[in-house]
């Protein structure tokens, strides 16, 4: 006689997003906001946070806590636009160090993505431009640097993209290690005749080189607010961890 065979029961794994961590309080409770959208837009999906630096909990407590509950399997999605020295090195380190009953899955960073550039110009609209206004309207797109080839030509890339979706034109900048700074872009668009200049900050929450940013947007005349909690950038976070599940559910055939 022979038993029913019973099907594997797919359990979703935990998603323990990374963040970078600052002094600044802004920096986490931007976190924490677009966490609270991230578990809205899926309810049954268990989130935690966990961060490198500077704030509690850290990712090594977050994933020591998850392992003495019981759970088995983790991805862990870094919070970082750019593949740089975090994705690179400090995250995969501190993963390496976790309760070794865990089985872990990094995600890919956030950009680039399609979903980053809809969330870029929802801040601008925020801030006062509307879809009329771009073909007079040069843009800095203002990140915040990096000493990594990669991701500095990331960031050129995304410039060149967006400036094909009807800006007058599109620079970057960078607050950090790389140049041009955004005050620099900024005279640029006005030399090259652009109506109107918007600063439109790559990054994901405040702190000291968003503030920077906003201090070299002196000049402009409009500057968006970081992503933060915005829409699209929550329901990117989702595409990652689904992107990240796929080959184990293809090991289960789910």
């Amino acid at each position: 006689m022979h038993r029913p065979v019973r099907p594997v029961r797919s359990v979703r794994p935990v998603l323990v997003v990374v963040a970078h961590g600052s002094r600044d309080p802004r920096h986490a409770a931007t976190m924490h906001a677009l966490v609270r959208r991230v578990r809205s837009l899926r309810p049954g999906l268990r989130v935690e946070t966990g961060f490198l630096d500077f704030n509690v909990p850290s990712v090594t407590g977050v994933l020591e806590s998850l392992a003495a509950e019981g759970v088995r399997d983790v991805i862990a999605l870094p919070l970082l636009l750019t593949r740089a020295f975090h994705a690179k090195a400090d995250i995969p380190a501190v993963l390496a160090q976790a309760p070794p009953r865990l089985r872990i899955r990094q995600a890919e960073v956030l950009g680039p993505s399609p979903l980053l550039l809809a969330a870029l110009e929802r801040r601008l609209y925020e801030a006062g431009l509307t879809p009329a206004d771009k073909p007079s309207t040069g843009v800095v797109l203002a990140s915040a640097g990096s000493t990594d080839p990669e991701a500095i030509a990331v960031i050129a890339s995304i410039a060149r993209e967006w400036r094909h979706t009807g800006w007058c034109a599109v620079r970057p900048a960078f607050a950090s290690a790389s140049l041009p700074r955004t005050e620099q872009a900024v005279r640029e668009l006005h030399a090259l005749g652009c109506a109107r200049v918007a600063v439109a900050p790559y990054v994901l929450a405040p702190g000291f080189l968003p503030d920077r940013i906003a201090r070299g947007a002196a000049e402009a005349n409009v500057l968006a607010d970081v992503l933060g909690p915005a829409p699209e950038v929550a329901r990117l976070l989702l595409e990652r961890y689904d992107e990240a599940r796929l080959p184990a559910l293809a090991a289960v055939g789910a």
